[in-house]
């Protein structure tokens, strides 16, 4: 350092920091004597001796480190019994004089875990460092090793054999007495390895785990997957490889859905896969897993689907086998309406079977486990059996039990009764079915049909003809009866349930319930009114019942359809009723005489909206509910199950409560009661209109289409229905304690007729026409007069005169249209007029179904609609100078949302 930026010498003092200290002298401390210190000042001597450091700057760094922590230590300036000075001296405090060093971390004491971390400052004082970091992955690492040790010590093997032990159900009738112990026929016959064809191993191979043979017998992915799904609440999905599948089904004491069980079959999975060989593995997976139809196993499944050995299987037997493993629910060409009757539709259930189908013997060739030239061979479903055949669910019982399963699994969330718990069995089913009246039930379908259905002596007629019904008691919903076919072992389709037959003219009670509840709009026609301004319909109201009708929108403007064609409503016969100019009868009159442009003008005024909702608040499911876009809507184009009609009616007879049909009453396990029925009913409408309505249907049955249903000395309220094409025929009534609900129409559903449409009854059972009139009204009496016959009579309670009178005075829509005839016709179809040609409606397309055997449509198409004159009425098309204006129902549905269409 240069001389002239050398400073002066210090004083003998000690320089500036001996003066800071000296100023404490006050406090009683007395600076020490150069020398003594041991600070770097001492370096400097009187007689300039050498310094040890090159700087004054480079003498503090050294004692700062000597030091260490001194610089932390220094927060006792001040604090304290007998603090002094901060880190640099100053005054003491006042409870002690001199130099406050307070006490930091000893660096020279070393912790265990060193966070947070020592010596280091701000953001990497809270750093890991590598060593702990590497410290405690080897600390989890290790612990995962010692619990999963511990696990796979702790699990065993599964043996199939051990499983094949399932228990009946057991059903019993309302009075608690036994029905039918059934569930034990799907106990799985164990076969070896040797049985099991080369094709049943591969396509599984192929379809499921093609890396069979050569993985550890976990999916790493899959299980994560699963796992996770599951802690969040997501969908619960089974194991990915074979190996997982075979310890799940061999486990049918745990089938919860839960992370612990995932886990604990994770560890039987590795076991299994270590110490079992494949071949066993993969027997033990086809010998256990559930191929539909009651059948555990491959050998039970050869017998279910294709009556046959297993080995006697070909390759396209197996890999529709195969098919049935991702779920027969939506894979059985015999469908699961009862189960979901949107998508397990025969039909749907065919084309996916097919298409996995012909996936597995795709990928089998692929993997070369099958010759291409043998794999041409199977480019179709192989034809499969009846899917009923144990006899203890014969005549009406099968299709009990059916609707019993059906509506525990559709209502899980609230019976807690899973597909997979009914299939372990041991559970005591209490259905809500009155045996008495199950008999009388059946009786009278089997008396009417053996008296009048002859298909020998009129096959063109007569052949296919079915019926169904359904019995409901309105204070409650509980289902009393039901007529599903003539034999659940040999025709498995419950006619009771969705069939998507039309229910014509029954529907119009629907309408007049929309009047009186929600009111009709604008029914003057004033531009002032506002469009959602209504008045209370009154059953005096006038309508036209003129044939071939110009149907007009609530403003009165004409109704045309998006092809701006008009819509002309016809009647029964073409037919008009009424007193010519303007044919007006009111609403009693032509719910009487089944008059449809009266009912279907009073749907427009109403709004198809309103129609809509009132079939739904008395109980219509509205997957079952045709296309509320076009008028004929109000005259029954949709496809409600004999159920949910008996059950609809029922609501009216309850004076507007409505409670849903259910079939179960209570259920019991080893573990108590599982599930106990409480009823809800909701209102569905006020009581002056629900009264009003069994009014006017009262009238229908003393003097009008419904005469063939009295009961003498009994008050019966009810309606007929006729549907397009005379393919279907209705009579469904009640009385305030029962209310019942007949079907009856044409069908070919042989397995082998795909197409499985509604044939015309015209000179069925030797009759001209069937009407909801004649057959399905007889059975109603009859059966009706059986199961009330101990019960004393009640009547309907008095009417409350509700709503205004609709339409007093003449109006536009009541004017006769220029190509209006009153004639009567063979046939519903009115005569065509040159100007527009329209092509015929589709008919619906039937389908079937599986868990409940229940069959359904796609709905029917029905234009315009006619459903008058004294016979009952029917659903058929309108004028040809109309819009097609198809309808179709979706006929799906069933009861409970899943059946009970």
């Amino acid at each position: 350092m240069s001389e002239h930026r050398r400073k002066p010498p210090q004083p003998q003092g000690g320089g500036r920091a001996a003066a800071r200290r000296g100023q404490s002298a006050p406090s009683g401390r007395r600076a020490a004597p150069r020398g003594a210190t041991g600070s770097s000042s001492d370096s400097y001597g009187a007689g300039g001796e050498e310094r040890p450091y090159g700087s004054r700057a480079e003498a503090r760094r050294a004692a700062q480190k000597s030091t260490g922590g001194r610089r932390r230590a220094a927060d006792g300036a001040g604090r304290g019994a007998g603090g002094g000075g901060g880190r640099r001296g100053g005054p003491g405090g006042p409870n002690g004089p001199g130099r406050g060093r307070g006490r930091g971390p000893d660096p020279s004491r070393k912790r265990f875990i060193d966070y947070p971390r020592a010596g280091k400052y701000g953001a990497a004082r809270w750093l890991p460092s590598w060593k702990l970091a590497s410290g405690l992955f080897i600390g989890f690492i290790g612990s995962l090793v010692a619990v999963a040790g511990i696990g796979y010590a702790m699990v065993s093997v599964p043996k199939v054999a051990d499983t094949a032990t399932a228990q009946n159900n057991v059903y019993y009738w309302a009075d608690n007495t036994q029905m039918v112990a059934t569930g034990g026929e799907t106990n799985r016959q164990i076969i070896s390895f040797s049985e099991i064809p080369k094709a049943m191993r591969f396509a599984v191979i192929s379809q499921e785990n093609k890396t069979f043979y050569t993985d550890s017998g976990i999916d790493p992915k899959g299980i994560a997957r699963a796992v996770f799904n599951m802690a969040t609440g997501g969908q619960t999905q089974g194991g990915s490889t074979i190996t997982q599948q075979y310890v799940k089904n061999a486990r049918l004491d745990d089938q919860s859905q839960t992370i612990s069980r995932k886990f604990k079959e994770i560890f039987i999975s590795i076991k299994v896969g270590a110490t079992v060989k494949k071949d066993e593995i993969l027997a033990g997976y086809l010998n256990s897993a559930y191929y539909g139809r009651g059948a555990y196993g491959i050998q039970a499944a050869a017998r279910a689907y294709f009556n046959k050995e297993a080995k006697d299987l070909n390759p396209g037997e197996c890999a529709f086998l195969a098919a049935m493993l991702k779920g027969a629910t939506y894979y059985d060409p015999a469908g699961a309406t009862s189960i979901d009757p949107i998508a397990a539709t025969p039909d749907k259930n065919r084309k996916r079977a097919e298409l996995q189908m012909q996936d597995t013997l795709d990928k089998m060739v692929q993997y070369g486990h099958l010759d291409a030239t043998e794999r041409a061979r199977y480019t179709k479903l192989p034809p499969v059996q009846n899917p009923r055949s144990n006899t203890r669910l014969s005549g009406q019982i099968g299709y009990l039990v059916d609707l019993a399963n059906s509506y525990l699994v559709t209502h899980s969330e609230q019976t807690h009764i899973t597909a997979s718990r009914l299939q372990q069995g041991g559970l005591s089913i209490y259905t809500t079915f009155d045996k008495k009246k199950v008999n009388q039930l059946q009786a009278a379908v089997q008396k009417v049909q053996k008296a009048n259905i002859k298909p020998k002596e009129r096959p063109k007629t007569d052949t296919f003809v079915q019926f169904g019904g359904a019995s409901v008691d309105p204070a409650t919903g509980a289902i009393k009866a039901i007529y599903g076919g003539e034999d659940a072992t040999k025709h498995f389709t419950d006619n009771a349930d969705s069939t998507g037959a039309q229910v014509g003219s029954t529907f119009k009670p629907f309408v007049l319930a929309a009047a009186m509840q929600y009111g009709v709009r604008n029914p003057e026609g004033l531009p002032s009114q506002a469009q959602d301004e209504r008045k209370q319909a009154s059953v005096k109201s006038m309508y036209s019942g003129k044939n071939k009708l110009k149907i007009m929108e609530y403003d009165k403007s004409v109704w045309k359809n998006e092809k701006g064609e008009e819509w002309l409503q016809t009647n029964d016969g073409n037919e008009s009723v009424g007193s010519p100019p303007d044919y007006k009868i009111d609403l009693r009159e032509a719910m009487r005489l089944s008059v449809n442009s009266a009912y279907v003008q009073l749907g427009m005024d109403v709004g198809l909206d309103k129609v809509k909702q009132a079939a739904l608040d008395a109980g219509i499911l509205k997957s079952s509910l045709a296309s509320a876009r076009f008028p004929s809507f109000s005259i029954g184009t949709s496809s409600p199950s004999a159920i949910r009609m008996a059950g609809a009616y029922a609501t009216f007879a309850a004076r507007g409560k409505h409670n849903e049909p259910y079939s179960v009453q209570k259920v019991t396990g080893i573990e108590g009661t599982a599930f106990e029925y409480t009823a809800q009913p909701t209102e569905a409408f006020t009581r002056p209109v629900a009264d009003n309505v069994t009014d006017v249907l009262k009238t229908v049955v003393e003097k009008g289409t419904g005469t063939a249903a009295q009961l003498p000395g009994r008050d019966v309220a009810g309606k007929t229905g006729t549907t397009d094409g005379n393919k279907s025929a209705w009579f469904v009534g009640y009385t305030p304690q029962l209310s019942t609900a007949i079907g009856m129409y044409r069908m070919d559903d042989n397995e082998k007729n795909k197409s499985r449409q509604f044939l015309e009854m015209y000179g069925t059972g030797g009759q001209k026409k069937i009407h909801g009139a004649s057959f399905p009204a007889e059975i109603w009496h009859d059966y009706m007069a059986q199961a009330l016959k101990n019960q004393p009579a009640e009547s309907f309670p008095t009417p409350e005169p509700i709503g205004e009178v609709i339409n007093d005075a003449p109006s536009p829509s009541a004017v006769p249209t220029p190509t209006e005839t009153v004639t009567n016709s063979p046939t519903p179809t009115p005569t065509p007029t040159p100007s527009l040609t329209v092509p015929p409606p589709p008919t619906p397309s039937f389908t079937c179904g599986n868990f409940g055997w229940n069959c359904n449509t796609n709905g029917g198409t029905s234009n315009g609609g006619t459903t008058g004159g004294s016979t009952g009425g029917t659903t058929s098309s309108p004028s040809p100078t109309l819009s097609s204006g198809s309808s179709r129902g979706n006929g799906n549905g069933g009861i409970f949302g899943g059946p009970y269409g």
